[in-house]
This record gives C-alpha cells, sequence and structure tokens, in this order.
C-alpha cells in the first residue's frame, strides 16, 4: 500500500468514524508496519489472552458465589435451599438484564454463530462483561447449566471489539471471532487442540492455512493463560487403568448408537421447552413458573443442582453414589431397580432442568450437561450390562467414551468430541473408541435432525452460516435491498390508452396490475399487448384486466435468498415480482441478483 493511499483510507477513517487522536496515530502506524496477516496473529494473541482471563474470571465469580452459601446453615438445610437458590441466582440474572443491560442477552455460541452470519462479526458492547455477571448469578446459584458458552460468548466479543477498533475487513473479523471461541474453549477446559477443532466445526471457519493459524495461536495462548490461573491439572482427572480390547468393540458400537438416540432426545427436548417458555410472554411469568419447576426437580434430585462437574468426575471413576446421596433416596443404596430407574431421571431429565434454568431466564452454556449426560449414559450402560451377566466392562472407559458420544451427537461435531475428551481427560489411550463412539453417535442423530442444539434455529430461519461458500453468501445477502421499485403499476380498470401513456412514461417494460388495495392482480408486459397497444379503436374498450396475466413464479417477502436465486433460476425470468402475503412490493431481477452476489462473495473470499 503506498503512502498516497495510507493517507486517503485513514483520512476517511478519521472523518466518518472521529477516531480519538491516539487510536488514528495507531492505525496510520499498524497500516503502514504491519501487514494485516502478521497483524492479525498480533490479535489473535490478545484474544486468546482475553479469553483465558474470561474462563478464569467466571470460574471464580461462580466459586466465590458458591464458596459464600456453602455455610454451615446450607449444609444443615441444603434440601430447602435446593428449592429457592436457584430462583435467586435467575432473578437476580432477569433484573440485571432488565435494568442494568437492558438489551438481550444471547445464549452463548448460537449468538456468536448469529452475528457471524446477519451481524457482519459485530457484536454488541455489553457482551464483553454481561454473559460473565449473568452466567455466574445463574451457575452460582445453582442453575442446571454450564459456563462454556457465555465463556465463548464473552471472547468472541473481545474480538469483534478489536476487529471494529481496527476496522478489520468482514473476513478478518470473522476470522478474529473464530479464534477468540478457540481460544476460551482451549482456556476453559485446558484442551488447546479442542479449541482448534472447535473452531473449525461448530464456528465454521473455512479451512486453510491463513485461517488455522491465528486460530492455533490463540488457542495456545488461552490454554497457557489457563494453566497460569488455574494450574496444570486437568478438569476431568481420568486415569486409563484398563486398555482398549477388540472384545469390547461390539459394546462400544452399541454405546455410539445409544448415545446418539439420547442425543437426538435432548435436542427435542431442548428445543421443545424453549418453545413452550417463548409462548409466555412476561418475564416475570417466566421465572416465576420456570424457578417452581426447576426448584422441586433439584429438591428430589439434588445431582440436577449447578454445573454437575463432581457428579461427572465422580462418574469418571466408575462411580454412581451421587444417585443415592441425598434426603429421599439414601436408603435404596443396593436396590438395582431404584438404581436403574434414578440413572433413566438423571440422563433423560437432565436436558430438563438444563432447558428450563435457561427458559426461566438464566443464562449458561449445555457443554456441561452434555458432558454430565455422556457420562452418565457410559456409567448406565455398564451398571445394564452387568445385569445381565456382562462384568468385564470398564466403568470408567464407557463413562469417558459416552461423554465423546454425547458431544458428537448433540453439538453434531465428531472431531471436537474426539479431541475434547481426549485432551480433558488424557485419555488418548481409548482413540479407537472415542472414534467409534463419535462417529455412531453423530450418524445416528442424522436420522433425526440435521442440525444440532446450536444451528437448529439458525437453520429454519435460513441464517446459518456453513461449510458452503456459496450458501453463506446468498444468506447474507438480503431481499429488501433488492427489490425494485421503479415501475409503473396499473390498476384493473385502467384503459389501453393509459396503458400506452405508462409505455412512453417508464423506463421499466412490465407493468404489476394492483386493485385499490394493493393485492397483486398480474402483470403485463410488451410483448404480450404489442398487437394491439396502437389500435386507436380499442383504447378505450381493453382495460388492463383484459390483457395482464398471473405470472408462475413468485417471490414471498420473507423467502431466504437460497429459494428466491433457486425460483429465478427456474424461472428463467429476468424480473420476479415480489409479495408480501398477496401484496405487491416490487421486483427482483436476475441481474441484479448476480451482481450482488458476485460482490459479496468477493468480499467473503478477501483475506
Amino acid at each position: 500500500m503506498n503512502k498516497l493511499n495510507i493517507k486517503i483510507e485513514v483520512s476517511k477513517l478519521f472523518s466518518k468514524r472521529k477516531l480519538h487522536y491516539y487510536t488514528f496515530k495507531l492505525l496510520k502506524w499498524r497500516i503502514k508496519h504491519l501487514p494485516d496477516k502478521q497483524f492479525i496473529m498480533i490479535l489473535s494473541v490478545v484474544v486468546g489472552l482475553l479469553s483465558g482471563i474470561t474462563a478464569f474470571l467466571i470460574k471464580g465469580a461462580v466459586h466465590l458465589i458458591q464458596l459464600l452459601l456453602k455455610s454451615s446453615f446450607f449444609e444443615d438445610t441444603r434440601y430447602f435451599l435446593y428449592i429457592v437458590l436457584p430462583a435467586i441466582g435467575i432473578f437476580f440474572t432477569v433484573i440485571f438484564i432488565k435494568y442494568v443491560i437492558k438489551k438481550k442477552v444471547e445464549h452463548g455460541i448460537p449468538g456468536v454463530l448469529y452475528a457471524i452470519s446477519k451481524k457482519h462479526g459485530f457484536i454488541k458492547t455489553h457482551n464483553l462483561f454481561s454473559s460473565i455477571i449473568t452466567s455466574a448469578f445463574t451457575v452460582g446459584f445453582g442453575g442446571s447449566v454450564g459456563l462454556e458458552g457465555p465463556t465463548v460468548a464473552t471472547g468472541a466479543a473481545y474480538g469483534s471489539g478489536l476487529g471494529k477498533i481496527f476496522h478489520l475487513s468482514y473476513k478478518q473479523r470473522i476470522l478474529l471471532l473464530g479464534a477468540a471461541a478457540a481460544g476460551a474453549m482451549s482456556a476453559i477446559f485446558k484442551a488447546p487442540l479442542a479449541g482448534v477443532v472447535f473452531a473449525l466445526e461448530v464456528i465454521m471457519i473455512d479451512l486453510t492455512i491463513y485461517t488455522v493459524t491465528p486460530i492455533l495461536i490463540s488457542s495456545v495462548t488461552g490454554a497457557l493463560t489457563s494453566y497460569f490461573l488455574f494450574g496444570l491439572g486437568v478438569i476431568y482427572p481420568f486415569e486409563l487403568k484398563t486398555a482398549f480390547i477388540m472384545s469390547d468393540l461390539p459394546y462400544y458400537i452399541i454405546l455410539g448408537i445409544l448415545t446418539g438416540l439420547i442425543a437426538a432426545y435432548f435436542t427435542k427436548i431442548y428445543i421443545f421447552i424453549e418453545k413452550q417458555f417463548s409462548k409466555i410472554k412476561r418475564n416475570y411469568l417466566k421465572l416465576f413458573v420456570g424457578a417452581i419447576m426447576l426448584g422441586v426437580l433439584i429438591y428430589f434430585f439434588p445431582f440436577f443442582y449447578g454445573e454437575g462437574y463432581e457428579v461427572t468426575n465422580t462418574a469418571l471413576h466408575g462411580s454412581y453414589s451421587y444417585l443415592h446421596d441425598n434426603h429421599i433416596f439414601g436408603s435404596f443404596s443396593d436396590n438395582q431397580f431404584v438404581i436403574l430407574i434414578l440413572f433413566l431421571v438423571i440422563i433423560l431429565f437432565k436436558v430438563v432442568a438444563t432447558s428450563i434454568t435457561f427458559g426461566a431466564g438464566g443464562i449458561g452454556g449445555i457443554f456441561a450437561p452434555t458432558l454430565f449426560t455422556g457420562a452418565n449414559t457410559g456409567l448406565f450402560f455398564t451398571f445394564v450390562m452387568s445385569m445381565i451377566g456382562v462384568n468385564s466392562l470398564s466403568k470408567e472407559n464407557f463413562a469417558m467414551v459416552g461423554m465423546a458420544g454425547m458431544i458428537a451427537g448433540v453439538l453434531h461435531a465428531p472431531l471436537t468430541a474426539i479431541f475434547l475428551i481426549g485432551d480433558l481427560t488424557g485419555g488418548y489411550g481409548l482413540f479407537i473408541p472415542l472414534m467409534v463412539v463419535s462417529t455412531i453417535s453423530f450418524a445416528t442423530v442424522r436420522i433425526f435432525h440435521k442440525n444440532s442444539v446450536y444451528t437448529i434455529q439458525l437453520a429454519k430461519r435460513g441464517e446459518l452460516m456453513t461449510h458452503h461458500k456459496d450458501k453463506n453468501v446468498l444468506s447474507m445477502m438480503k431481499i429488501n435491498k433488492l427489490i425494485e421499485k421503479n415501475f409503473y403499476v396499473l390498476k384493473p380498470e385502467s384503459t389501453l390508452k393509459e396503458i400506452k401513456e405508462a409505455f412512453i412514461k417508464s423506463e421499466r417494460n412490465i407493468f404489476p396490475v394492483v386493485d385499490e388495495r394493493n393485492n397483486f392482480m398480474g402483470i403485463i408486459t410488451i410483448a404480450n399487448i404489442k398487437d394491439v397497444l396502437f389500435n386507436e379503436q380499442k383504447y378505450k374498450t381493453v382495460f388492463a384486466s383484459n390483457l395482464m396475466f398471473k405470472p408462475l413464479t413468485h417471490i414471498e417477502l420473507s423467502d431466504n435468498m437460497e429459494d428466491i436465486a433457486q425460483k429465478i433460476q427456474k424461472s428463467g425470468l429476468f424480473n420476479v415480482v415480489v409479495l408480501n402475503k398477496g401484496k405487491y412490493v416490487g421486483f427482483v431481477s436476475r441481474a441484479n441478483v448476480f451482481s450482488s452476489y458476485r460482490r459479496l462473495l468477493k468480499r467473503f473470499s478477501d483475506y
């Protein structure tokens, strides 16, 4: 970039954005001395560091709240407090959002995916801190959700903020969001390799050398920051006592199918409960209903209280003592039938507790609930096998591999599942079972759901970015910006003479016909009236209603761009009418769609 272009670019930024003097000087210095690729790598270190600090702050805030609550008073009355504490935490969350933030706080990773697809990579400023505070309230007081989503969302907000400050291009902003997500995932789980795979597989970052390097740098930086702040211990300590043997392979295949089916159930229930709560319009009523349901559920089954890391770690050690470690079922520790029922409750109702927490107004993530369900599914499988006489299966191994199966199924991310569980537990000695269970689980859940919990709602609205570049570009196009309205509108009673005058005045050769209520009746083109257009004898006897015809293809204002492109291609028309529930809106031209597509494709691919 030459000096003249640098001056022009910086002066434009200064005049349009009214940048602070020092920011202006920093931008000017950066443009002169740092090429884009090197600058992105520097920023990836920054977002990795910030993501690691974010993970520490969220974890620290939750542990502080839990430490304050776990007094002698709490221990003596904990079963009663299980009813009210989650409600208090969600209440604080709702109050903070309504009166302090005054804006909606998105649920972690879906919010990041939406920012990528529809917000040009920009995330609102309040996300720099709002998810930290709200998730700390929710989880600290016992909400049955995790902290991973808020950590990723906060890290991505810092990536978005840096992209905005330094006026990065769309592609660079998206890359920075992916790097921040990788750094956050790496920091909270101390799993750098899984952080990279997560960004590529879940955040949908394209796999190139240019994209992988910043993501790798951010992930390593996040992990190192986490090691420095939390120590070197793994989050789920696991010791491989029994190596994988080929005779266990059929059981791992069955476990893969089982986790896939439970993942499908998990997704179905999550979406169903979210839909039911969305029907309640008043936030306080949502809070009241959700708090009662969650409180009762946790009162009878305390293992649903909080993140559930203690339960998951206990399961990874082959023990299920937490199932009867409460005031109601404590006397049934030797009753296999009761244990079997409690296993089904913990597997099938964890997603219910998580969904109710979200529905009531809580903020958190679903990674921890998914790992929780997976570990219990693996342990449940060995319990059932032992009941029918198969006692050779390792409880620890199947609990760990069950976690991978659930992650692969719920997130639709088998690679993330393999490397995350391997990194988390140090269990790469079971790499083959991890691959088998994750792959089969993913294949099974895809029979029922084409999209994950994170993406199913975005996909329904046509707002999901994928690795399919054409679809991504189409999803970025907006129908409202493509509609052309410079058409002369006729009425059904318009005479042939009026139509002729319209042709003389108009620059277009197509005319929509609408009634007095703007209902679309049809169109008239020069081709279908050229034989009568200059027949003066018919000027007063032939009307638009006699000449118009209804086109076979039309576009609804609510159609997504992929459907619009297909309609235009199949119709062969140069202009297609746009309607809004039968009302005339305008036309979309083939040329306008194509030129907009090419412009966005260049922007999307511009590194």
